[in-house]
């Protein structure tokens, strides 16, 4: 059963419709329709034999083409391997696939103000993850700042003040060319000054093989750190998942970079490689804690490990 935004963010009432719930897990099984289908003639039998070597070869080859990638292909087939009461493979999937995820992600909103910071790479949707995260923390009462430490691409300011607006959301920007650092100094003391909740600090898109732009992005982490105890409180990676196992290395390297603490997962809806995320778990142990599966304002999600092991693998 998906997971709620009140679960997710630490809030005491979890009550939501089920309707609600249930729309949430009808998206994510649609958004991975074509990584299921990667696995649809393995998974399609009703009994599967331990025994048969040529079944596990079978089975890894569709891992890999739903880009789960080899080192966590290998690891998922050992949880299997080792389990005795593998006959429907189906079911045996989606408990050791959710397994690999562990606990169910929060969003650490301890800080006062919490501090949010967005990194990733151009295109991957940063712009409309915060938008949409502003908008969410702002329906569960939080009130939110949203920073634009995005000082390099043209209009970047102009775009994020519109989603900022939109979430209802404070905002704080600066002349294209500003050091980021500073702007993000000045997020964070506008927010402390103001009695905000959760500031939220975009940064400029970046490859991760741009060291120069790697070292701005840790500049901007320890102004942060300089400002608030245990800032910031979450550095999450915003990663395409059509990008498939290239994902995967971004967030080796911006991990290696910032300490990222968690990724959000985008454009699931028109990927053929959700299986990245249990890559990334299972290599770099970061967890997923929000999924993009289409562009309205209500498709950002939650993760939820049992809904995308069932959405994943359920035919």
């Amino acid at each position: 059963m998906s997971r709620t935004w009140a679960e997710f963010l630490g809030d005491i009432s979890t009550e939501t419709d089920e309707p609600e719930r249930t729309g949430v897990f009808a998206r994510v099984r649609e958004s991975l329709a074509k990584s299921r289908r990667a696995l649809a003639d393995q998974l399609a039998a009703a009994a599967f034999d331990p025994g048969d070597d040529e079944a596990w070869e079978r089975l890894e080859e569709a891992l890999i083409r739903s880009d789960v990638g080899v080192p966590a292909t290998a690891e998922l087939v050992r949880r299997l391997e080792a389990r005795s009461d593998v006959v429907r493979l189906e079911d045996a999937l989606v408990e050791e696939v959710g397994a690999i995820f562990g606990g169910p992600p929060t969003l650490d909103l301890s800080g006062a103000p919490s501090v949010v910071l967005v990194v990733g790479v151009n295109g991957t949707g940063k712009t409309t993850t915060i938008g949409k995260l502003a908008q969410k923390l702002r329906e569960h009462g939080r009130s939110v700042l949203v920073g634009a430490a995005d000082t390099f691409r043209a209009a970047a300011e102009e775009q994020l003040e519109i989603w900022a607006r939109r979430a209802g959301a404070d905002f704080v920007g600066s002349p294209r060319g500003a050091d980021p650092a500073a702007v993000a100094f000045d997020a964070v003391e506008a927010a402390r000054a103001r009695g905000h909740d959760v500031v939220v600090v975009d940064t400029a898109g970046r490859l991760h093989t741009q060291t120069n732009l790697m070292a701005e992005l840790e500049k901007v982490r320890r102004v942060i750190e300089g400002r608030i105890e245990r800032a910031p409180h979450e550095t999450l990676l915003v990663i395409d998942a059509t990008t498939g196992q290239n994902g995967l290395q971004q967030a080796r390297l911006f991990g290696d970079a910032v300490g990222v603490t968690g990724v959000a997962l985008t454009k699931l809806d028109g990927s053929a490689r959700g299986g990245v995320a249990i890559a990334i778990a299972v290599e770099l142990g970061l967890p997923v804690k929000l999924v993009g599966v289409g562009e309205g304002l209500d498709d950002l999600q939650p993760f939820d490990a049992h809904d995308y092991a069932l959405a994943l693998v359920s035919g």
